[in-house]
């Protein structure tokens, strides 16, 4: 599943704060965007959607607030039912 996400930085605590259609946005509790809030960014991905982090992917938007990720791991039924779940 491809999955569009606005990160937005210096948060108290990582969480998921709303959805926009296909579009989730995500607070992260790093300072800045660099490699250590894609790491982390990752890793609550990979929690929220119950896989492992090898299976998220950053595929555009490395270096921005806007990136593309990939999710693997679980069918995309299971996937679209917890984006569902997001008010």
């Amino acid at each position: 599943m491809i999955v569009k996400v606005r990160v937005i930085p210096n948060a108290l605590d990582n969480e998921v704060i709303s959805r926009i259609g296909s579009v989730l946005r995500v607070k992260v509790a790093t300072p800045r965007l660099d490699d250590e809030a894609n790491i982390t960014l990752k890793d609550f991905l990979a929690d929220f959607f119950s896989v492992t982090p090898r299976y998220v992917n950053i595929i555009r938007g490395a270096k921005g607030r806007e990136k593309t990720v990939e999710i693997c791991g679980k069918s995309e039924e299971d996937l679209k039912r917890v984006m569902e779940s997001i008010p």
